[in-house]
């Protein structure tokens, strides 16, 4: 047997059911856990929890639950911010002795706005395997459940805590032609909303997703101001992500609709401008070589040769 390989001798429960683990080979497995619903869990993180040398968690006392439940028994070190700088390097050394090591998070997958890139870093540079045990995310978890456009996100994770930077950073994703998606604390929610719906615009759609996955989940929606409203002075309980819909298009101002096509028609024909303008604007086409022929008719000066415009659009 390889020598950076288990035997298969760990095991871990469903309900009352025992199952051996698969033998495992040297690693870091980055291993998803549940971010609320213990059910959550997948078989193959199980088999990971289960079989490998140790886990590095955030907090012992809350994975503990996780392997309780679930009949793990595996040895627990804790990794977190505060100790990462002390603990990366005993992680290292497992792993060049060809041990299998699985970094938790409390809750969801490590990494996204939990401690784990720079210890993930290191790993990669030293050439040992990563490898991901996907499963629960809040970030997944409440955008398909808010209804609002997921073919362009943006994560943009945990705003900053200070008023000013917190309102500089949102200044900075006002304009992403994407669903924003951003992580909160409970009591800092009814502020941030306020700042969202004076930086972002009142009218932008928003969720307000919480306690994903458990009891009372719930997913407030709304504009950013009907949100500010709901929850000026309230402090919910529980994890809280954030979702927010899209840069809302404005229409059109005629005026500068008309400047852009007059600026096309100084050195195109017209079915060029209004093909330009279109491009430009998103504007309908064929509306725009009716306007600009109106505009061409009316004494615009342009370098058209009339034979060469047929007027195909």
């Amino acid at each position: 047997m390889d020598s950076r390989e288990r035997p298969a001798t760990r095991s871990f429960s469903i309900g009352e059911n025992s199952f051996n683990a698969k033998s495992l080979a040297s690693g870091l497995y980055i291993v998803s856990t549940p971010i609320g619903n213990l059910g959550d869990i997948t078989v193959r993180a199980l088999e990971t929890l289960a079989a490998c040398d140790f886990v590095a968690c955030e907090d012992t006392r809350v994975t503990g639950v996780l392997m309780q439940r679930f009949g793990l028994k595996t040895t627990l070190i804790t990794y977190h911010e505060h100790n990462a700088a002390k603990q990366r390097p005993k992680i290292m050394e497992a792993l060049e002795t060809g041990k299998a090591v699985a970094l938790v998070s409390d809750a969801g997958t490590p990494l996204v706005s939990d401690p784990g890139y720079r210890l993930v870093n290191d790993v990669v540079d030293a050439g040992y395997p990563v490898i991901p045990i996907p499963g629960a995310s809040a970030l997944l978890t409440g955008l398909v459940g808010s209804g609002l456009p997921s073919d362009t996100v943006c994560f943009a994770g945990f705003l900053p805590h200070k008023a000013g930077a917190r309102q500089k950073r949102l200044a900075e994703l006002k304009d992403m032609p994407a669903t924003l998606v951003l992580y909160e604390s409970p009591h800092r929610l009814s502020a941030c909303l306020q700042d969202m719906a004076a930086i972002l615009g009142p009218d932008r759609p928003a969720v307000v997703a919480r306690e994903l996955t458990k009891k009372f989940e719930t997913f407030e929606r709304g504009s950013l101001q009907d949100l500010v409203e709901r929850y000026s002075g309230d402090r919910p309980k529980g994890e809280i992500v954030i979702l927010i819909g899209p840069p809302i298009a404005k229409e059109p101002d005629e005026a500068d609709t008309d400047a852009l096509l007059r600026t096309a028609l100084e050195t195109m024909p017209v079915s060029g401008a209004a093909k330009t303008v279109a491009k430009a604007t998103g504007q309908d086409r064929k509306a725009l070589y009716t306007r600009a022929m109106e505009l061409k008719n009316n004494g615009v000066n342009h370098t058209e040769n009339l034979k060469g415009d047929n007027g195909e659009t």
